[in-house]
């Protein structure tokens, strides 16, 4: 490129004196450096033009109520926002939805729900009591027969169906994702809690449940690496939260150690070992995959500061579901959210809370919206990823 005499003096003056100065010399070559090896930096936003989702309850946005209507979220469930149960395990919207919004796309219709879905801007494979291990035994914690080897097999039939679709044309073309967008989507994932969990409950220690996470971490990245076969670059991938701060495990589990915000010690540390295996699997990964954009989004930090400084964000009571009945925790295996139970010969409606913007858990298992919405804005900030990096950045760049 020509640059005028004039304009190559200035510049060599400007650099010149820039450079006289050590420390500004070196904050100028960091800079150089970081925008020449970090492109997301230096790029523009990313534009995902779809979402496509893989998870557990807390990312079901109706695929388990489209399968099981019996376990179906009741009332009040979806009451804050939905104004009606909308098949989330919550009483509005969940971090997905919130994601969603973020990049103006429409709320991610359940793969499973064939009742009005609109699959144009991506599709949600995510099913309450989904694990990444198909489990092969009946256990006292409920798990759902769609594990994440099912969500990759059902999104493995929905690409080249789509395609059928839109090439037959007509009304239901429109309902479809472009082809293009498989390859420029975000793919989602929040699974893996109710792996350890079925552990816990089940005839095991917990050196066994640590024992069993590498195989399961090994699982994770086997179906990652076929949905990056099928066409993914950009993936966002949640690891696990601090199960020992939920009233499930606070009322199963009395006699656990408590920190000092309340949690049960040992029950998180199984956590925190999930969740390392996974950041250091994850590491390899992009060693194999090397034109994936792979973020590790440490929703475990984001969640556990709710329970560490619960008045930082406007919450009360964090330890203390919204919709149960009973006990310290409010919260019962005999009866959930959205229940009935006799008491006294009185049937006593189990239902919300007053405030249910004030409250962390909703109902002893999963998050209120408000508690969802202070998640999701920590970790479409950077602060709890790695690569540090915005959500609005962390697309696949050719």
């Amino acid at each position: 490129m020509h640059i005028s005499r004039c304009k190559q003096s200035t510049m060599e003056f400007s650099l010149n004196k820039l450079f006289l100065n050590p420390l500004v010399s070196a904050l100028a070559l960091l800079f150089i450096a970081t925008t020449s090896l970090n492109p997301a930096s230096a790029s523009k936003r990313c534009d995902f033009p779809a979402i496509f989702n893989f998870g557990a309850s807390n990312a079901d946005t109706g695929g388990l109520a489209a399968s099981f209507p019996f376990a179906a979220p009741k009332p009040p469930s979806g009451d804050t926002f939905f104004r009606r149960p909308a098949g989330r395990f919550c009483d509005g919207r969940l971090i997905i939805d919130f994601m969603a919004q973020r990049f103006g796309l429409p709320y991610l219709s359940p793969y499973l729900d064939s009742m009005g879905s609109n699959f144009s801007r991506g599709a949600n494979f995510a099913t309450a009591g989904s694990t990444i291990r198909l489990q092969q035994a009946a256990v006292q914690y409920r798990t759902s027969p769609f594990s994440l080897g099912i969500q990759y097999q059902q999104f493995e039939r929905f690409k080249p169906t789509t395609k059928f679709i839109r090439d037959q044309g007509g009304v239901f073309a429109a309902l479809m994702p472009k082809e293009e967008y498989f390859d420029e989507a975000l793919y989602t994932f929040d699974i893996g809690q109710n792996d350890i969990t079925v552990g816990f409950f089940g005839n095991t220690t917990l050196q066994q449940v640590n024992a069993s996470i590498p195989d399961i971490i090994s699982n994770f990245t086997s179906n990652i690496k076929n949905i990056y076969n099928l066409g993914a670059r950009s993936f966002w991938i949640h690891n696990t939260g601090p199960v020992g701060c939920l009233p499930l495990i606070l009322t199963n589990f009395e006699s656990a150690e408590r920190d000092k915000y309340g949690c049960a010690k040992s029950y998180n540390e199984v956590a925190r070992s999930f969740n390392q295996n996974l950041k250091e699997a994850l590491a390899h990964l992009r060693k194999d995959l090397p034109t994936a954009a792979i973020t590790y989004v440490d929703i475990y930090s984001a969640k556990y500061s709710l329970f560490r400084d619960p008045k930082k964000y406007g919450f009360e009571l964090p330890l203390v579901a919204c919709c149960g009945y009973g006990g310290k925790y409010n919260f019962s295996n005999s009866v959930g959210c959205g229940g009935t139970i006799k008491v006294n010969d009185n049937d006593i409606f189990v239902g919300s809370c007053e405030r249910p913007s004030v409250r962390v858990i909703w109902d002893g298992v999963h998050y209120t919206e408000a508690a969802n919405k202070v998640v999701f804005d920590q970790i479409s900030s950077g602060a709890f990823t790695d690569p540090p990096i915005r959500l609005n950045m962390a697309c696949h760049r050719k």
